[in-house]
């Protein structure tokens, strides 16, 4: 017996449905931001859940949450697979959560079906993936992989001013556990489920996206300085209109971002001009770029033009470009990618290779072993947005995917 024959999709979906109660939103969506009320009552919900198992639960100083299934050897090395439980403020039901649910219908699947593993199995609920309440995002798996320091992170403040610290030690205060000290980097392999959060499994009828990577992206911040003048009595020819000349730099970056393939994403997202009066020519002009693309090559070429691109668009006013972030593809290990599409097709699952848009959790996994990742179909390639769709068969068939994947790697 293949601990996939026990995957329950009942179970799968009413688990989904149960979990989107908390922090539930009119529209259908969900509000269960990093270590809220919500986010503590979910905590408290897997882990009765796995209590009813006889798994051990446990947290860790940032506050990750952990569903351990035990192995003939308990000291070898464990198989991880997790995701998150936080959302968007009007977030999905899926987002996150159905990497942590499928994780968990992988380990009961493996009690129905009797099957013993030789390693520990560990489904792990990373804090603050979406980085909606505390920035940034990804904070849990940074954090545990060591790429923020833990410190730093307790003592950042939300809107109002709460520390995570404090959030931290209110949400275990809600959902008690055991929290260990340290983190453990000692793993054999990890596998994240997901829902796409893009269209191209449903456009091309595939139920699992073999996931190749994680495309790496760059963000800037562009100021552009012209000069506040009267609408009524200034000539078109002597002003220093910063708006017009930011509309023209948005369009010289578009230009310089085309692609033919369509791979390349460029997207303005934030566009502030100021003073902001009907009658006063904009002295001022700020914007963003979210820069992405699974090449390293040419994410360092295109993004290495940016600043000679607004330089030459801009005229007459200035221009200054400030790089905020810049994020490496992740390149996920090859043996774990050719061991999820060894799966699928072992199931008789349509699939196809393909790359990550968006950040995940494995992306700071990935560096300490061998990491991959399973995506499934979303309705329409919609998420963060309360409209965020799946079917239960889909939800399902990456379960059983991920529940062959782990079976096998505790194995060895």
């Amino acid at each position: 017996m293949r601990a996939s024959d026990r995957v329950d999709e009942g179970r799968l979906w009413q688990r989904h449905v149960d979990m989107a109660k908390l922090g539930g939103l009119p529209k259908g969506g969900v509000n269960r931001q990093a270590l809220s009320p919500e986010d503590a009552a979910a905590r408290r919900q897997l882990g009765a859940w796995a209590a009813a198992r006889g798994f051990d639960v446990y947290g860790d100083p940032i506050g990750n949450l952990y569903v351990r299934r035990a192995g003939i050897q308990e000291d070898a090395p464990p198989v991880l697979t997790g995701s998150h439980m936080d959302s968007q403020p009007t977030g999905g039901k899926y987002d996150g959560m159905y990497g942590v649910l499928a994780g968990f219908e992988a380990l009961e699947a493996l009690e129905d079906s009797g099957i013993r593993t030789k390693r520990p199995i560990a489904v792990v609920a990373w804090v603050n993936e979406e980085g909606s309440r505390f920035q940034p995002g990804a904070m849990g798996s940074a954090v545990w992989g060591g790429d923020y320091p833990l410190d730093s992170m307790l003592a950042v403040t939300d809107r109002s001013g709460k520390r995570l610290g404090d959030a931290l030690a209110e949400t275990l205060a809600a959902a008690p556990c055991r929290v260990v000290s340290g983190f453990d980097r000692r793993f054999h392999a990890y596998i994240e489920a997901h829902i796409e959060q893009g269209p191209r499994l449903e456009a091309e009828g595939c139920a699992i996206g073999v996931v190749t990577g994680i495309q790496g992206s760059q963000r800037y911040t562009v100021d552009i300085s012209g000069e506040e003048a009267h609408a009524g009595t200034t000539p078109l020819r002597v002003r220093k209109d910063a708006l017009r000349s930011a509309i023209s730099v948005v369009e010289a970056l578009q230009r310089h971002m085309h692609d033919p393939e369509d791979v390349v994403r460029f997207t303005v997202g934030r566009f502030e001009c100021r003073p902001g009066s009907p009658n006063t020519v904009p002295g001022h002009v700020h914007f963003t770029i979210d820069f992405r693309h699974p090449d390293a090559g040419v994410l360092a070429r295109l993004g290495g033009g940016i600043e000679r691109v607004v330089a030459a668009s801009a005229g007459p006013c200035t221009a200054t470009v400030a790089r905020i972030t810049d994020v490496a593809p992740t390149v996920f290990d090859p043996r774990i990618v050719g061991l999820v599409r060894a799966k699928a097709e072992a199931l008789g699952l349509a699939n196809m290779d393909m790359p990550s848009g968006a950040g995940h959790d494995a992306m700071h996994v990935a560096p300490h072993g061998p990491a991959g990742m399973i995506f499934v179909p979303c309705e329409r390639g919609i998420s963060h947005n309360e409209a965020e769709a799946a079917r239960p068969g889909d939800l399902a068939a990456g379960a059983r995917v991920l529940a062959d994947c782990l079976t096998e790697l505790a194995n060895e």
